[in-house]
């Protein structure tokens, strides 16, 4: 189940983290993957690993976004999966945020959803198939933090363009869904949380942090077959972290 043999699967934010673990689990699956990132250095090795393919690409730049997946299809003919997936995630209130902090995080995690979607979409429409799959999260959605206000709108965001995206999708066979993670083990939360990871993690009923590839797996079965009768959809990946109704029930 949930083979991906020889499918064309484009990765954003591949180097590292979270799109790290995804790459790992398609190609596991037998996905060739497109490892896309800003970061060359890390997108190298993590393609090098997955025997896929490297690409630099900025997701705030619409135009390298549409010149690297023009590369991609004239390589190898198509893009049957894409998992969007670079984010960033600083935390600042709102009495200390300027516009440049709000316009930086919008254009990296929402308007680079829009860039990355709408060449892929476009593509898969020409074929009449395809997987897309964004990484959204807890966080917006279900869940808030101080200082994490502008993320959160982000990320509450990626899930009202998706609901649309999958209605434009859906008489073309393209699938549109997204996964949700809690606190995934990577390392720049690491780095965020520091000695704090413990107890990040004795928030969450399973008492761990999850791993990267676990939100790859989720990826995995949206770019399924088996999920070819789910659209519009979003996973919470979370190891339970938003059941409790009060911290006294995790024991």
């Amino acid at each position: 189940m949930f083979e991906l043999k020889d499918k064309i699967a484009l990765v954003t934010g591949g180097a590292n983290g979270i799109g790290n673990g995804i790459v790992k689990t398609l190609a596991n699956a037998g996905a060739r993957v497109m490892v896309c990132d800003i970061d060359e250095q890390a997108g190298e090795t993590a393609a090098r690993d997955a025997g896929g393919e490297f690409y630099k690409m900025d997701v705030t730049d619409s135009d390298n976004i549409n010149d690297v997946v023009q590369k991609i299809i004239q390589k190898h003919n198509r893009i049957d999966v894409l998992a969007a997936n670079t984010g960033i995630y600083p935390e600042v209130s709102i009495a200390d945020m300027t516009e440049a902090d709000w316009e930086k995080i919008q254009n990296i995690n929402l308007k680079g959803i829009f860039f990355t979607v709408k060449p892929v979409l476009a593509a898969m429409k020409n074929q009449n198939y395809g997987r897309i799959i964004l990484t959204s999260s807890i966080t917006g959605d279900i869940t808030g933090y101080p200082g994490g206000s502008i993320y959160g709108a982000t990320k509450a965001g990626i899930l009202g363009f998706m609901r649309s995206a999958a209605l434009e999708g859906a008489p073309h066979n393209i699938t549109v869904n997204s996964v949700q993670p809690g606190m995934i083990a990577t390392e720049s939360l690491k780095k965020e949380l520091g000695v704090l990871s413990e107890q990040g993690a004795k928030a969450v009923p399973m008492k761990r942090l999850g791993e990267p590839e676990d939100i790859g797996a989720t990826v995995c079965f949206f770019a399924s077959e088996e999920a070819k009768y789910i659209t519009g959809q979003s996973l919470v990946v979370d190891g339970g972290q938003i059941l409790p109704e009060t911290p006294d029930v995790i024991s």
